[in-house]
């Protein structure tokens, strides 16, 4: 099949989204179809210009490309789900949550003018409408299909994929927690920070980039971390897998994630991952004392989680033996098939 995988770019900006989408693409041609990214930049502020956004991809013709027909396009987040084709199926990985559970929150956008206001509910029209059109409905996680049933509805088959390919390994149960996401206030690294600061006995090697960068290190100085907390910054994919095959665990703590890969790098590293109880996603697969340590999102409950598997390494490998496990039943097998049934 000649099959179009649709994403939106923030352009400079790479992330989950686009690991997964450019992994599924050499997935299907490793399979035989011929496979391709379609991507638009995508600038989802000031106001109204999520809707213009929005509408970008409203007028793409993919019926076809260079004379021959399109079979299939997966569309996968906000806004690339609002192309038309006439297969037209939607992986979700995220609707514009700006308009749903984040907003009136420090990381909603929309205030509170009429303006802005009908620029919501016209992001949650567009969505029962777009959504609406799929001949199959997906989705990455439990927490995103929850999430979509109760804002249109409409109910997605839940289908996870695996983590982007490291060589992953356990060296050792090193003295460092690991934080390899995106540094984005909505990841809260900074807990993570502020429980380095509560033991001095703790260490936490930070990589990746983002917004929020400049930000953590201004904490990170304020707090005389200096020498406990290392920003490493973007790294390769070799640095990355030695990282997790030496670090002790794995801080993955956003708030009400959609899924995160975090927690599957970690556990094919035979590590434990110290999440939150209002983490979302990630809870479909760390359950505490079986493969990490589920805690209240404080700096103290997570520098004591940090320290309790320090002083038990066997616990701590134990851990991330579970997690091995299952981790290994998430294949782009399985992903795929049900993507093309």
């Amino acid at each position: 099949m000649r099959i179009a995988v649709c994403r939106p770019q923030v352009p400079l900006a790479r992330g989950g989204a686009e690991i997964m989408t450019d992994t599924l693409v050499g997935e299907l041609r490793a399979r035989g179809h011929e496979a391709d990214i379609v991507s638009v930049p995508f600038k989802w502020y000031p106001g109204a210009r999520v809707l213009t956004q929005a509408f970008l991809w409203r007028m793409l013709d993919l019926d076809e490309a260079d004379g021959q027909k399109i079979d299939l396009v997966i569309a996968t987040k906000f806004p690339s789900y609002v192309v038309r084709h006439p297969e037209k199926r939607v992986w979700l990985i995220h609707q514009f949550r700006q308009a749903y559970e984040l907003d009136r929150t420090d990381l909603g956008q929309f205030s509170e003018s009429p303006e802005d206001r009908a620029v919501r509910r016209k992001v949650q029209e567009l969505d029962r409408v777009a959504l609406g059109e799929a001949s199959r409905l997906f989705a990455i996680s439990a927490n995103v299909a929850e999430r979509l049933e109760r804002s249109t509805g409409l109910v997605a088959e839940v289908v996870s994929h695996p983590p982007q390919s490291l060589a992953y390994r356990c060296d050792s149960y090193g003295d460092f927690v690991l934080s390899a996401s995106r540094l984005d206030r909505a990841k809260r690294i900074d807990l993570l920070l502020e429980a380095v600061a509560l033991d001095s006995s703790l260490r936490a090697v930070v990589v990746s980039d983002g917004p929020d960068g400049e930000r953590l290190r201004q904490i990170s100085d304020d707090r005389g971390l200096n020498g406990r907390v290392e920003f490493r910054g973007r790294v390769s994919a070799d640095e990355l897998a030695d990282l997790y095959a030496r670090c002790l665990t794995v801080y993955y703590a956003p708030i009400d994630e959609d899924f995160g890969m975090g927690p599957y790098e970690s556990f094919l590293s035979e590590k434990p991952v110290i999440t939150t109880t209002d983490a979302g996603g990630p809870l479909a697969v760390v359950h505490d004392r079986q493969t990490g340590l589920v805690v209240a999102p404080e700096a103290a409950a997570i520098a004591q989680a940090a320290a309790w598997l320090r002083d038990h390494p066997s616990e701590a490998a134990e851990f991330g033996r579970s997690g091995k496990a299952l981790a290994a039943e998430v294949t782009w097998d399985r992903a795929i098939a049900r993507l093309l049934s």
